[in-house]
């Protein structure tokens, strides 16, 4: 899916207040032209917005779209270079909520707005935040309804034989579980998919192995980096996605998309709906 979307008339700009997900009221005085983002879906929610050429500083991870790759990079949550970030002059940075640096950055004068997306609603929320903050509402509301009505067209084109299997996916190492309540799981759930992890655990629960065993999950999705360990897991030899082969590896790219609650949602579906289709033949 291209998402390209071309900027109405330029409206007048007043002054914005928005509750960030510290629950900490931000305002605005004008639309920022200098932006940091510390965030990889903020990053490209920016750039899906039409405002790429805002941002002049990312952080580590953030590598779409391409137009972003060559900006100066000011490291990630647990590293960040206050001393660069500072440096590039921003009248805005974009956080996620559990990053190291926010206060410091307040300290030092800079306007930071804290935003870090987890479910669907919380996507739609951001999304929404960010169009007022850019003075791109009405792309936000566009760009969110493409989104929501592609992922609509991807699980009817499903077949029926690939709904309603047992799904673990898995998060990162640990193992931690992209649960029911994840926009992961949110995602699986529209693809007609049952998820072996509860929501009532958090959307990325670190799980005991075990759980996984008896969960029994028919199909397992991992990444490239975390699915060598599955073998080596006491018991998941058992299970009947490892019976059966029913495993699906991403590649690291296809894991960045997966990962990210951002303007490639409907891709990540595609990813998982073709896993289902593959492995559900």
């Amino acid at each position: 899916m291209v998402l390209c979307w071309l900027a109405g008339p330029a409206q007048a700009w007043g002054t914005t207040s928005l509750v960030d997900d510290r629950g900490v009221s931000v305002t605005l005085t004008q639309s920022p032209r200098r932006i940091v983002s510390m965030l990889p879906s903020l990053t490209e929610t920016v750039c899906a917005l039409n405002a790429c050429e805002r941002l002049v500083g990312i952080d580590t991870y953030s590598n779409w779209p391409p137009a972003a790759q060559a900006l100066p990079r000011v490291g990630g949550l647990e590293d960040a270079n206050v001393e660069r970030i500072v440096a590039l002059k921003p009248d805005l940075v974009l956080l996620a909520r559990s990053a190291r640096v926010t206060e410091r950055l307040e300290a030092l004068g800079l306007k930071v707005l804290t935003l870090e997306p987890r479910s669907m609603k919380d996507m739609e929320r951001v999304l929404g935040q960010l169009g007022r903050v850019l003075d791109r509402e009405a792309e936000a509301k566009a760009l969110w309804q493409q989104l929501d009505g592609d992922m609509n067209d991807i699980a009817a084109a499903l077949p029926a034989g690939a709904r309603g299997k047992r799904v673990y996916f898995e998060a990162g190492s640990g193992p931690y579980a992209a649960s029911a309540s994840s926009f992961i799981g949110e995602t699986l759930g529209r693809l007609g998919a049952v998820n072996i992890v509860p929501g009532a655990l958090g959307p990325f629960p670190k799980l005991n192995p075990e759980f996984v065993v008896r969960a029994d999950p028919q199909i397992i999705m991992v990444g490239d980096r975390n699915a060598v360990a599955l073998a080596g897991r006491p018991g998941w030899e058992r299970i009947d996605a490892v019976k059966a082969g029913r495993i699906c590896v991403f590649t690291p790219a296809q894991g960045d998309v997966l990962a990210r609650p951002g303007p490639r949602m409907a891709e990540g579906a595609r990813i998982m709906a073709d896993c289902l289709k593959d492995k559900f033949k």
